[in-house]
């Protein structure tokens, strides 16, 4: 079982999809083996998504696939 990483220092990058007025902002944190941290780019002191990897990877191709 994955144990939640500290996110104290962690880098976040903005979706290359997000709209940049203020509306569909999500960030992603790479450099977590197995894991994905997501979060709300305009609540940056907010909750953080934590998905497996495998899980987050199905999620992406889903929305590319237009599901």
């Amino acid at each position: 079982m994955n144990r939640i990483p500290d996110l104290a220092i962690t880098t976040w990058q903005k979706s290359s999809y997000s709209d940049g007025g203020g509306t569909n902002c999500v960030e992603v944190a790479d450099g977590y083996v197995g894991l994905v941290p997501v979060r709300d780019s305009k609540v940056r002191n907010g909750r953080v998504l934590v998905f497996g990897a495998a899980s987050w990877q199905a999620f992406v191709a889903g929305v590319k696939g237009g599901a």
